[in-house]
């Protein structure tokens, strides 16, 4: 039997620096808490498309990357993610045959279990902000999964990402 190699590492690599970098840019003081979770949306479409390829160990890397590009505790977004990644690993298969606005609703409710996972570990370190400004990038997310999903499977049937 022939396996079939992988392709498209590094468009998959390009995403998550694009997430990266739509993470920190900076944005004005009114829209700072309106930011969509970008790693978090590029991860979980990875997750669905390609499950054996992307999963916990990668969303354990984004997270200590964005815990150090942020200048938080060190794992709060590691953990948030993995769980995430976790989760979206184990229904996958039911998550794929949503239609986009179902799968939005999903994503809203993912996200709101990391947020909270984040408000609880700022939290606990005595920085947390008001519950309102956490849940608002859940919502944005939710938004705008339509077209980050759109977007990348285009580009992963362009690149032939396998």
């Amino acid at each position: 039997m022939k396996f079939a190699k992988p392709q498209g590492s590094g468009v998959i690599a390009l995403s998550f620096i694009a997430a990266l970098t739509l993470m920190i840019i900076p944005l004005p003081e009114w829209a700072r808490f309106l930011r969509p979770e970008w790693i978090s949306l590029v991860l979980i479409y990875w997750i669905l498309a390609l499950p054996h390829r992307v999963g916990l160990g990668v969303a354990w890397c984004m997270g200590l990357l964005l815990d150090v590009m942020r200048d938080s505790l060190l794992g709060q977004h590691a953990l948030a993610f993995i769980l995430i990644a976790y989760i979206v690993i184990n229904i996958h298969q039911r998550l794929r045959l949503f239609p986009l606005w179902q799968q939005s609703i999903v994503i809203f409710i993912l996200l709101l279990v990391q947020t909270t996972i984040i408000f609880w570990t700022k939290g606990v370190i005595g920085e947390a902000p008001g519950i309102w400004y956490t849940l608002l990038p859940a919502v944005t997310s939710a938004i705008f999964w339509s077209v980050v999903f759109v977007l990348l499977r285009h580009i992963r049937r362009l690149y032939k990402v396998s």
